[in-house]
């Protein structure tokens, strides 16, 4: 389980390096999904819920610039999670400029489409079997 070179933030993990990291206390897991998402589809309990993107609409989150630097303050890891590892690669490399040390999750919370379009059956934190929840 090695951290993956990316352009533009710390590098691309495994869900099972990311978790390994929050149990050791090296790392935040902020979950940048909407909050519909994680209502809906589920969670990871003791992460921080941060949107990248507001739902409806999509919209820019005009909180995340502070949120991530409260979460990242003293120099901690941020293991970042979205649906599919897309949308984190975006924060991630947000929370890079604004000075914090960030990864990417990959596979996201559910990982790719198979070929019948259904997330959760090839990869994704849901089905590397570590902690999550649904409402």
């Amino acid at each position: 389980m090695a951290v993956q070179p990316a352009a533009g933030y710390a590098g691309d993990i495994s869900p099972q390096l990311a978790w390994a990291w929050v149990q050791s206390g090296e790392a935040e897991l902020v979950d940048v999904r909407t909050d519909a998402e994680r209502a809906w589809v589920g969670f990871v309990p003791g992460a921080h819920a941060l949107a990248w993107k507001q739902w409806p609409g999509m919209a820019m989150n005009p909180g995340f610039d502070s949120g991530v630097q409260a979460l990242g303050a003293g120099g901690k890891k941020l293991v970042l999670l979205c649906r599919s590892g897309v949308r984190s690669i975006a924060a991630a490399q947000r929370a890079t400029e604004l000075g914090l040390q960030a990864y990417n999750i990959l596979e996201g919370f559910e990982g790719d489409p198979d070929e019948n379009a259904h997330r959760g059956l090839q990869g994704g934190w849901r089905y590397r079997g570590l902690p999550w929840q649904q409402s």
